[in-house]
């Protein structure tokens, strides 16, 4: 997918930046990037962690996979090139709220590794944590909460991850979470741990 360049246009810096709205808030700011296959559990931790945080007054928003695809991304559909748009999009979307000070949750397949990386490099080393919420196919399969899998294994849905379409894990991610072993509360509990013992959040 092509896009077209604006010319003429200039970088406008606000008077109020990240660091004044962190300050503002009280705690840091990140991209919480959920990966891992349909079915594994993303969207549930995700919003698990995101609970846990609204409840200890900290500013967060979930960027669902499904419900970005009912608006901002609406004209994507599966092809390689609009997953890799439709990832492009979030992580820009994701940097603004990380501007304003505020945790980023996101809960997205994402299954290519340059995509993720490309999100990566938009922020700082420490303004995005690659989650990866680890569920064998197998487990997916068996869960199989939207009948996604037993349409594509049928030959009703091409390019489904995991199945016609490769999942990449990620190499080095800061969190794995086992989601085959462990239920969500506990892998969110494991996402909230990560973010205290790395001063992310302010000290109860």
């Amino acid at each position: 997918m092509s896009h077209a360049k604006g010319t003429n246009i200039v970088w406008h810096r606000p008077h109020v930046g990240r660091a004044e709205r962190r300050a503002g808030r009280g705690h840091h700011s990140a991209v919480l990037w959920f990966t891992g296959l349909s079915g594994a559990g993303k969207s549930t931790v995700a919003n698990l962690v995101d609970w846990r945080l609204h409840d200890r007054g900290i500013a967060s928003y979930v960027l669902d996979g499904d419900n970005i695809r009912h608006g901002l991304n609406e004209n994507l559909g599966f092809s390689a090139a609009d997953r890799h748009e439709n990832i492009r999009r979030i992580g820009e979307v994701a940097k603004l709220f990380v501007d304003a000070g505020v945790f980023a949750v996101t809960a997205f397949i994402s299954p290519y590794r340059d995509d993720r990386d490309r999100v990566r490099h938009l922020l700082a080393a420490d303004e995005f944590v690659e989650i990866h919420v680890d569920a064998s196919l197998a487990t997916c399969e068996e869960r199989d909460p939207k009948g996604l899998y037993k349409k594509a294994r049928a030959g009703e849905i091409k390019g489904f991850t995991g199945i016609d379409d490769p999942y990449e894990p990620p190499l080095a991610a800061e969190l794995v979470l086992d989601a085959n072993a462990r239920d969500p509360e506990q892998l969110a509990d494991e996402v909230v741990a990560y973010l205290d013992a790395r001063g992310f959040l302010p000290k109860r």
